[in-house]
């Protein structure tokens, strides 16, 4: 009897959204290597992954989200609100790794979109209302890797930089913005490119080493997008050698690289304040010659690309580490004309 009422359940769930949206039906395949049945025309998605969420707001397809993730504002800054202003009244059924079932089904959705490494049986969860699971990691990655927070990699700079493609034009499908999602593509491996061409002649052992600080003393080691946004930014990341992925670090692992500089995310101002009251922090280079840089928002160090930090913010990071090469590059300038191109809006920041 119980599983009869669930069918009931299911099934009128999917009669509600065939009367409300067209139901033909076309076929994707996530970056967990799914192959997933989606309305042809998608106008209510739920994101349960703020890098997606990010992604869906710079391809200006926000109209169509019905529902966040909880952590949305700890995870895209404070201020990242005024980008799309609608996320501060949006219900939040769920998290990265966890989902409201009874808060989800009210919101009807077609499509939720999830983070790579979302539990399976939350995964499970959803699909079993008849509702399409969409899973984005922004990496090309092998099978068995496909569902890792902390990946092994073979190649890291094809593995993320086929897979921000792949993971966008993804998105641009459901939602039918292609020719967004191909825009946004190619203006940010183009304008990453005045960077390549700007520090190819830097030899390794010139390079600057740099240590990037979160809360609590976490770090981002290899496999992880920031190691190679620094690599790009003609710098050395001191925790490539010692640890893989997002991983809490000790203050004795950072006085033995003194790191010659610090940088720390827009998301957390309080860690710069740390260092700089904390006498453990004193005598390790970057504080010593107070090269300590809280990034601007748009160069997002996160452990995933984004494709700002492609274009603006490896060039923002290269410009603080070798200010003569970029002279007379103006990040102001730089960081208005990518917002107004993909988020409308006048980039407002320092």
């Amino acid at each position: 009897m119980k599983k009869y009422r669930n069918y009931l359940v299911k099934l009128g769930l999917f009669f509600t959204l065939c009367l409300t949206f067209t139901c033909e039906a076309k076929q994707v395949t996530d970056q967990l290597n799914r192959t997933v049945e989606i309305p042809d025309k998608v106008e209510r998605v739920v994101v349960l992954q703020h890098q997606t969420l990010n992604l869906i707001v710079q391809l200006n397809r926000q109209d169509t989200i019905v529902g966040v993730l909880s952590s949305w504002q700890k995870l895209l800054g404070k201020d990242y609100v005024r980008l799309a202003p609608n996320l501060a009244t949006m219900p939040t059924p769920g998290d990265l790794t966890s989902v409201n079932i009874e808060s989800l089904i009210a919101l009807k959705p077609q499509v939720v979109f999830v983070a790579n490494y979302a539990p399976k049986e939350v995964i499970e969860q959803i699909e079993k209302l008849n509702i399409p699971v969409i899973a984005i990691s922004l990496r090309k990655d092998l099978a068995s890797e496909a569902n890792k927070i902390n990946p092994t990699m073979v190649d890291e700079e094809t593995t993320y930089n086929e897979g921000l493609k792949e993971g966008i034009l993804l998105i641009g499908e459901v939602l039918n913005a292609k020719n967004d999602a191909t825009a946004l593509i190619d203006y940010a491996f183009k304008n990453r490119q005045i960077v390549t061409d700007r520090l190819k002649n830097i030899p390794l052992e010139k390079r600057i080493r740099v240590y990037m600080a979160n809360p609590d003393l976490t770090t981002y080691g290899s496999g992880k997008y920031t190691g190679l946004m620094m690599e790009h930014a003609g710098a050395i990341n001191v925790a490539t050698a010692t640890i893989q992925g997002f991983k809490q670090v000790t203050i004795e692992n950072v006085m033995q690289w003194d790191p010659q500089v610090i940088f720390v995310q827009n998301r957390y101002p309080q860690v710069v304040e740390s260092i700089l009251t904390d006498s453990l922090w004193q005598n390790i280079d970057a504080v010593k010659q107070k090269r300590i840089y809280l990034m601007p928002e748009y160069a997002k160090a996160w452990g995933y690309p984004m494709p700002e930090a492609l274009a603006i913010g490896e060039l923002w990071m290269a410009k603080k580490l070798y200010p003569e090469l970029f002279t007379d590059i103006d990040m102001q300038t730089q960081a208005d004309n990518y917002y107004l191109r993909f988020y409308r809006t006048h980039y407002q920041g320092l």
